[in-house]
């Protein structure tokens, strides 16, 4: 009985951890796919495949150097003053 026990928690952080991998790697493609303009091509592949080699790793990796940094994202632009519509 108590080795049932001991595999069932393995087997319950094992699907944690292969759910919490998944996100890593879903969140690592789409951000890279769709936030990432000016990013070159070259530089998306490789953090696809970084992603796929490394997940939560990578997808941490990838948070602190692009992320972070926002150095990739279109920045919105910001309206000004003139812009506004006043309300009297």
């Amino acid at each position: 009985m108590n080795e049932l026990v001991m595999f069932s928690a393995v087997w319950v952080l094992g699907m944690i951890l292969m759910a919490l991998q998944l996100l890593a790697l879903v969140w690592v493609i789409y951000d890279v796919l769709t936030k990432q303009k000016k990013m070159s091509n070259l530089e998306k592949i490789l953090w696809i495949v970084l992603a796929f080699l490394f997940t939560i790793l990578g997808a941490l990796v990838y948070y602190l150097l692009v992320k972070r940094t926002g150095k990739y994202e279109e920045k919105p632009e910001t309206g000004t003053p003139d812009d506004s519509v006043r309300v009297y």
